[in-house]
């Protein structure tokens, strides 16, 4: 994984510790030995996930925490505090900071290591909807930025799923102080039927419910399209943990809360989550509400050429500057001109639109793909490592030879197409170098038979050069 984090602790063997616990999980590690020297380099390195002391000289976790929030540029960075305090009061105080978790020494590897991934998941998909907003400014779409500190967090719709009668109504008390509707269930059935009813913005699962696994429901939630984006909050024991990490890791829950739950914490992270969902379906309704259909393919619904240029750019600055891998992807659909001239263009316009649509449902949320003209497309894949993209791209190849595409009163059509491919380095900013580079992969491609990929400096990738994707963190 390419991620970067940010350890701050005045301590120096504390830093040292867990800068050699993430390096040997292959993230990138900047460490800061004070609270200034923290926020500058916050500002500087733009980290993914920041480890934060709070028990520090001068400015500690907790200033530097509500430093960090208000200041635009590292508002959105989540922040993890790392102390050796055990009081409620301090997690709590946390996170009304802006902390998005609270972990004790000596910490638990298997907590922190999940959490960590989970909350860089997070914010690659904020960071993507905020670069889409900037874009949209860029063209006069829209005329401001959503800040996330002027989102209100008061009066959500939120679902309980809780077994035991006695602690849903404790919980239920507490969340109602900040003006919440809450919902309960006791079972997974229930929780799926209600969530096809009401649009909640957070979901409360008690990973012990009577006769079912909390954890199968959390997975079942995050592959249902009701409830995929929606934050989902487990409610564990202490020696739940493996399940938790578990949960975080792999089954898609945003945060978790052991029992005996305070009711402070409750409302404070419930709070944390209804923001986040709250200013992510923001971003989405601003650029989807401004978006002209200038910046759209009108056949495929994807990005046209304007648009890329434009996104790209922003992209590759953001690559940049966080010294991560970017990944270009260029698409030809072979001898489409044959299908335009054997069934008419009518149903070519059919075959590009199911092309676009099997490559969309196979990319990641915060990754771009585009149709630059006639049948060729081009896909943008950031933070990704280099085996996982010859993975990627061999896959996408395979989603469209390996089944025919099903025309209307044509019956099936056989299609293939031909991809090149580059990783741009960490100085590349010429957007039109960057796609020259990948066009000319994909000319290698064709002239090597076609339906292949071929990345620039390697060649034609087979299978023996790919990887399962779970094998490799890149592709989060």
């Amino acid at each position: 994984m390419s991620a970067k984090i940010l350890v701050v602790d005045d301590i120096a063997p504390n830093v040292k510790l867990l800068e050699a616990k993430l390096t040997r999980e292959f993230f990138r590690v900047v460490t800061a030995m004070s609270g200034p020297e923290a926020l500058e380099k916050a500002r500087t390195e733009r980290p993914d996930v920041i480890l934060l002391d709070i028990m520090m000289p001068g400015m500690d976790g907790f200033e530097v925490c509500e430093r960090l929030k208000a200041d635009p540029l590292t508002q959105n960075i989540p922040v993890v505090m790392v102390t050796a305090l055990t009081d409620i009061s301090d997690r709590v105080r946390g996170l009304e900071a802006g902390a998005d978790d609270f972990l004790s020494k000596p910490v638990n590897d298997l907590a922190l290591m999940s959490r960590v991934r989970s909350l860089i998941r997070l914010k690659m998909t904020a960071d993507e909807w905020m670069l889409r907003e900037e874009t949209a400014i860029q063209f006069g779409a829209i005329n401001h930025v959503v800040d996330i500190k002027d989102v209100d967090t008061a009066a959500a719709d939120i679902l309980l799923v809780e077994s035991n009668a006695m602690e849903a109504q404790r919980l239920v008390e507490s969340l109602q102080r900040d003006r919440h509707k809450v919902t309960v269930v006791s079972n997974g059935v229930r929780a799926m039927e209600m969530a096809e009813q009401i649009h909640f913005d957070v979901i409360l699962v008690n990973l012990n419910l009577d006769g079912e696994d909390g954890l199968r429901l959390c997975s079942h939630l995050r592959l249902d399209g009701i409830t995929k984006s929606v934050p989902i909050i487990m409610l564990a024991e202490d020696q739940d943990m493996v399940r938790v990490a578990t949960g975080l890791e792999f089954n898609g829950a945003h945060d978790y809360l052991l029992r005996p739950i305070d009711r402070n914490e409750l409302r404070a992270r419930v709070k944390t989550q209804v923001r986040r969902r709250r200013f992510q379906k923001k971003l989405r309704s601003n650029y989807e509400a401004s978006i002209s259909l200038a910046l759209t393919d009108s056949l495929t619904g994807l990005f046209n050429r304007r648009y890329l240029m434009a996104h790209l750019k922003k992209m590759m600055d953001d690559a940049s500057v966080g010294m991560k891998p970017l990944c270009v992807l260029m698409f030809d659909i072979d001898h489409f001109k044959n299908v335009n001239d054997t069934y008419g263009h009518g149903v070519g316009d059919e075959v590009l639109r199911e092309f676009a649509g099997r490559l969309s449902k196979q990319i990641r949320s915060f990754d771009m793909l585009a149709r630059l003209g006639g049948e060729e497309f081009i896909a943008v894949l950031p933070n990704i490592g280099r085996h996982t993209a010859f993975d990627v791209a061999y896959r996408l190849r395979k989603v469209i030879s390996d089944m025919p595409f099903n025309i209307a009163g044509k019956g099936q059509i056989a299609v293939t197409c031909s991809i090149g491919g580059v990783i741009l380095e960490d100085t590349m900013k010429d957007v039109e170098t960057a796609i020259d580079r990948a066009d000319k992969a994909l000319y290698e491609a064709k002239d090597s038979g076609r339906n292949c990929v071929y990345f620039e400096g390697l060649g034609l990738i087979s299978q023996a050069n790919v990887i399962n994707p779970s094998m490799e963190d890149a592709f989060i």
